[in-house]
């Protein structure tokens, strides 16, 4: 046989939903881009899917009267909400070209983003905690002021203790 009747001479066709993984059956779209929005997206719903599988499994055991086919129907029902959820989260995270899309976006827009060192992190902590104490200072102040007030012109009752407090009034 010939290399041409055997299709070696032609360069390989890509497939129509992206890469595939060596060694696996899984295609990726775009496997190279993206990579850490994917994983981070992945773990994120990954962890609840695992927490809607026990929400599912408890909630099954609620419901259903006690026997002895209470516990595969428990479990069976919840592996087959993560392996559903599972297959849907590799649809969104690893085919679907809309949502890869934007993954590789993201990826590329935080590569570009001016992060904060350290020092100036923690700069601005402190001149937010000074902030919240003086403002909230403030506007206690302001606060006793108008109590104060109002109780001495007889709108407001009921506060002769915090005049007593402040040494003031009858």
């Amino acid at each position: 046989m010939s290399d041409a009747a055997s299709g070696a001479g032609k360069p390989a066709r890509p497939s129509r939903g992206g890469a595939r993984i060596a060694g696996g059956g899984l295609r990726l779209y775009k496997p190279g881009q993206g990579y850490y929005t994917r994983v981070g997206t992945a773990v994120g719903a990954g962890v609840l899917i695992l927490a809607g599988a026990h929400f599912v499994f408890s909630q099954l055991g609620a419901s259903i009267p006690q026997g002895t086919y209470t516990l595969p129907i428990q479990y069976g029902v919840s592996v087959g909400f993560i392996l559903a959820m599972g297959g849907l989260l590799y649809w969104i995270v690893g085919i679907n070209r809309k949502s890869n899309d934007f993954f590789i976006a993201t990826e590329g827009e935080m590569k570009k983003v001016g992060w904060s060192s350290g020092q100036e992190v923690v700069r601005s902590t402190k001149v937010v905690i000074v902030s919240v104490i003086l403002l909230g200072a403030f506007l206690f102040v302001v606060d006793l002021f108008f109590i104060l007030f109002f109780s001495s012109i007889g709108v407001l009752e009921g506060y002769a203790g915090l005049e007593g407090l402040l040494g003031i009034g009858s």
